[in-house]
């Protein structure tokens, strides 16, 4: 049962996946979660942040941010990225994704979702068949209603390891 939350895998930080290792396996798109995900809640991109989705546009990659969060704070960041964006994508809702992959022009098959929420991201993700990556949160300074879900995703994430 709590599979549907467990994701594909995990990693420390989106700054250290393997990308051109993922682009060898066919993976041409990624649809990325903007907060404690690229940077800490509310920060604005940072100069790690711009390089990071120009290193991806080198390589191949199309992207777009997938975020909950109202259009002035996605806009201003995927501007600074130089990304596609979706406000208020109502995740773990399979429509934001699948619009994310509309934009990008990929596939199921050939697209990867990465965030820090177990319950909205990767479900999310899940849900809608994608290769999901969940990333250890940037910072942990994060508004109520996330610290609540939280504590429900250690004892998710207590099963998910323990079958690793």
């Amino acid at each position: 049962m709590l599979e549907r939350f467990y994701p594909k895998t995990y990693r420390k930080s989106v700054y250290d996946m393997d990308f051109p290792r993922l682009y060898q396996k066919g993976y041409r798109g990624v649809i990325f979660d903007i907060d404690n995900t690229l940077v800490p809640h509310n920060a604005p991109a940072d100069e790690r942040a711009e390089r990071f989705f120009a290193r991806l546009g080198e390589l191949g990659f199309e992207s777009c941010l997938l975020s909950n969060n109202k259009e002035p704070r996605v806009k201003e960041f995927a501007e600074k990225v130089h990304t596609r964006y979706i406000f208020k994508a109502g995740k773990p809702s399979v429509k934001g994704y699948e619009a994310a992959m509309k934009k990008m022009k990929t596939t199921r098959e050939t697209t990867l979702f990465v965030g820090d929420q177990l319950f909205t991201d990767i479900y999310g993700a899940n849900r809608t068949g994608l290769y999901s990556v969940l990333v250890k949160p940037i910072h942990p300074k994060e508004e109520i209603q996330i610290v609540l879900k939280r504590y429900l995703e250690r004892i998710v994430l207590y099963f998910y390891f323990r079958e690793q």
